[in-house]
């Protein structure tokens, strides 16, 4: 089992990012996949998650109405569509794997992606 997460880069305020997390050696729809992120000197924050199987979706308050989170079945990847970005939105985000279709708290996930640094600045 395998998390590949991509997507990040530079972008000034205001602007856009798409992170990918390709799932493989699992069918990642039958299982809850989250976003976290984690800026220097601050806490583990939970940002985004997709249920498994219904699809149903979660967000932070700090992003919500601004990021959308996705699930391409065909390709086993959830996406992270990140619009209206703020300097506050600079972090390394990881996606993690829900051993079941149920989010769970960061702690509980079974698998890691790499993580990927997002940096909003101009």
């Amino acid at each position: 089992v395998q998390l590949q997460a991509s997507g990040g880069g530079l972008v000034q305020p205001g602007g856009s990012l798409r992170l990918s997390c390709a799932g493989s050696g699992f069918t990642l729809e039958h299982y809850a996949i989250g976003w976290f992120r984690q800026a220097p000197g601050k806490e583990r924050e939970a940002v985004s998650c997709i249920r498994g199987s219904d699809g149903s979706t979660y967000y932070a308050d700090s992003v919500k109405g601004r990021f959308t989170v996705s699930r391409d079945n065909a390709e086993n990847t959830v996406y992270l569509q990140m619009n209206s970005l703020k300097p506050e939105d600079t972090a390394v985000y990881y996606c993690t794997k829900s051993p079941s279709p149920a989010p769970v708290a960061v702690g509980k996930a079974d698998y890691w992606g790499q993580g990927t640094q997002v940096t909003v600045s101009s």
